[in-house]
């Protein structure tokens, strides 16, 4: 479990020096940052959930669905905040092995609000809502080892 706790903070190759230390002394504890972390995925969840049902709802559910599937995306990334800090996981995002993958579940989370608020276009939302799906898994697999390459073979054998 200590060997996760420094992955996750970033502290995983290195002693401890003095500014590490003051800079722990000033955070949030482990036990704060999963309990925030599982409180902001729930919520992220719930979102997501949520727009789901308003899905139903006549004339304005696609668009209540598009938003509110949106914010549960954008609050679940946000929830991985607690566990690595925002600087460690925004280096993350844009490290050259997932930086398409970043910028193509960030342009989708726009693009799904552009279509909800701006341009009013509900089959459109709904594409970006598909493409948002897709590009989260896509991004949410660039964090495990050999996953995407795993699913590329997947997906080449499947179609083949």
């Amino acid at each position: 479990m200590d060997k996760l706790k420094r992955v996750l903070s970033g502290r995983d190759a290195e002693e401890p020096s003095g500014l590490a230390e003051a800079i722990d002394a000033t955070s949030l504890g482990w036990g704060t940052r999963v309990k925030g972390f599982i409180a902001c995925f729930a919520i992220g969840c719930l979102f997501s959930l949520l727009g789901s049902c308003l899905l139903w709802v006549p004339r304005k559910g696609l668009t209540l669905f598009a938003v509110f599937y949106t914010l549960g995306n954008i609050t679940s990334i946000g929830s991985t905040l607690f566990l690595m800090g925002p600087m460690k996981q925004l280096k993350r995002m844009f490290e050259p092995t997932r930086l398409i993958a970043t910028i193509v579940m960030l342009l989708c989370l726009i693009l799904t609000l552009c279509s909800a608020f701006w341009w009013r276009k509900e089959g459109l939302a709904l594409l970006f809502c598909i493409l948002q799906f897709f590009a989260m898994a896509w991004y949410s697999i660039s964090f495990i080892p050999f996953a995407r390459d795993a699913v590329k073979k997947c997906i080449s054998v499947c179609l083949s």
